[in-house]
């Protein structure tokens, strides 16, 4: 099962490496995430055109294909919280089942061509999303369902980790 964007709990992402992959929210700056970002998109190519990259490790865990289709799904909707934080005051984010989309947009039934194309682009559109933030916003706010709030920077140090743990777990 994933790392998550939704995961309760997710404070520890900014405070201490991950054990698993680890990342370390407290080594890099918000100026860091937009290379991090299409570094770890260039990864993903290749492990899209893997022979093997609908089949599951396990039951419990997902493809190849379907951690690249949700990494895909995870720059689309940071780019889309990043500008509802520039945009408005204190938006409030939806909560995303990530597992849910899995099965509704059948994640492991894409072409993995089509996947690498559209994770570059969302991979491009976020990093240059990241770019554009003005210093002076780096404070402003989002909350999340769970009336947690993240600031544009811890936003963008949250949102990092879950695409470099996701490559980690499909070449690790």
């Amino acid at each position: 099962m994933p790392i998550t964007p939704d995961t309760k709990n997710w404070t520890w992402v900014l405070e201490r490496p991950c054990t698993e992959c680890g990342f370390d929210s407290t080594t890099i700056t918000f100026a860091d995430v937009p290379d991090l970002v299409r570094r770890n998109a260039a990864g993903w190519g290749e492990v899209l055109q893997r022979e093997d990259v609908t089949v599951r490790p396990n039951s419990e865990t997902w493809s190849a294909l379907e951690y690249s289709a949700h990494v895909r799904d995870v720059f689309r909707i940071f780019r889309a919280r990043l500008e509802q934080m520039l945009q408005f005051d204190d938006p409030h984010f939806e909560n995303w089942d990530q597992d849910a989309t899995a099965i509704a947009d059948r994640y492991n039934e894409q072409d993995s061509a089509t996947v690498a194309s559209e994770l570059a682009d969302a991979a491009d559109a976020v990093a240059s999303a990241f770019e554009s933030v003005a210093e002076g916003q780096l404070g402003r706010r989002g909350l999340r369902s769970d009336g947690s709030a993240f600031t544009v920077e811890s936003l963008a140090m949250y949102f990092i980790h879950d695409p470099i743990h996701h490559l980690h777990d499909v070449s690790g």
